[in-house]
C-alpha cells in the first residue's frame, strides 16, 4: 500500500479492503481468548483505515496482505464460539484492525455477528471500531441495530492536531468518528467513545468532552492505557507525540 503522511483514510480503507477481502472472506492471523472485558473470544484481523502510532498491530496493518489466512464469516463465528464455550465467555469481538473498511468487510462482519448471536442469543458482540466509515457513509449505522451488539468507538485524539499525529490521516477527517457516535445513538444502538488517555492533559480531555456534548453525544468517555511496546514508543517519538527521553 502506498503511504504518504498525512493520507486520506477513506482511500486507504478502500485500498486495505481490496487486500484483505476475497470472495466474502477476510484475512485473520489469530484467534484467541483474551482477558479484556472480563474475558472475551477474540479474532485478530488485519487491515485498517488509520495507521495509529500506538497500534500494537502496526506492522500487520502497514502491509496487511502479507499476514493471515482468508477465512469465511461462518468459520470465524464457529472458531469464536468454540473458544467462548471452552472458557465460559459470553463476549465476542474482532480486533487488531478496522472491521468496517467498506461494503465487503461490513457484510462479512454482519454475517459473523448474526451467526454468533443466533447460536448464543444470550451473548454479546462488542464491535470495536474507529468509527470513520460509520460517520462517513450513510446507512451503515442503521444496519447495526442488532440486539446484543454494542459498539465501542475508539477516538484517536482530542482535536484535529492530535488526530493527525496519532492516526497519520488528514486532520479534516477528525469529525467523522464523532458523527458515528451520534448516528448510532440516534438509532438506539448501545455505543460509547474510548480514548487512549496517556498523551493528554486534563484540559485536553475536558475539551474533547465538550466536543462530544456539542455533537449531542450522551455516552460517557472510557479511557484506556498504553501498551508500551518498544516499537510503539519509537513510533510515538517519530510522530512527535512523546519526547525522546520517554523512550
Amino acid at each position: 500500500m502506498e503511504l504518504e503522511f498525512p493520507f486520506d483514510p477513506v482511500r486507504r480503507s478502500e485500498e486495505a479492503e481490496r487486500l484483505v477481502m476475497s470472495g466474502g472472506k477476510r484475512l485473520y492471523h489469530k484467534f484467541r481468548a483474551a482477558p479484556y472485558y472480563g474475558g472475551i473470544a477474540t479474532a485478530d484481523a488485519v487491515g485498517c483505515s488509520f495507521l495509529c502510532a500506538y497500534c500494537w498491530n502496526y506492522g500487520r496493518n502497514l502491509d496487511p496482505a502479507r499476514f493471515g489466512r482468508f477465512t469465511a464469516p461462518d468459520e470465524v463465528a464457529r472458531i469464536l464460539l468454540r473458544i467462548a464455550r471452552r472458557r465460559f465467555f459470553r463476549l465476542y469481538r474482532i480486533t487488531g484492525s478496522e472491521p468496517i473498511l467498506g461494503e465487503a468487510s461490513f457484510h462479512h462482519l454482519l454475517k459473523v455477528v448474526t451467526y454468533i448471536l443466533r447460536e448464543e442469543p444470550r451473548s454479546e458482540f462488542v464491535l470495536e471500531t474507529n468509527g470513520l466509515l460509520l460517520g462517513y457513509t450513510e446507512g451503515l449505522a442503521e444496519q447495526l441495530r442488532i440486539p446484543n451488539l454494542s459498539v465501542r468507538v475508539s477516538l484517536k485524539g482530542t482535536d484535529e492536531n492530535f488526530f493527525e499525529k496519532i492516526t497519520g490521516a488528514r486532520r479534516n477527517f477528525f469529525p467523522y468518528p464523532l458523527r458515528a457516535l451520534r448516528n448510532l445513538e440516534e438509532r438506539g444502538v448501545r455505543v460509547w467513545p474510548a480514548l487512549m488517555g496517556d498523551f493528554f492533559t486534563e484540559e485536553d480531555v475536558n475539551r474533547l468532552k465538550r466536543t462530544l456534548q456539542e455533537f449531542g453525544i450522551r455516552a460517557g468517555l472510557e479511557t484506556e492505557s498504553l501498551e508500551p511496546y518498544p516499537f510503539v514508543l519509537e513510533n510515538l517519538r517519530k510522530r512527535g507525540i512523546i519526547r525522546a527521553e520517554t523512550l
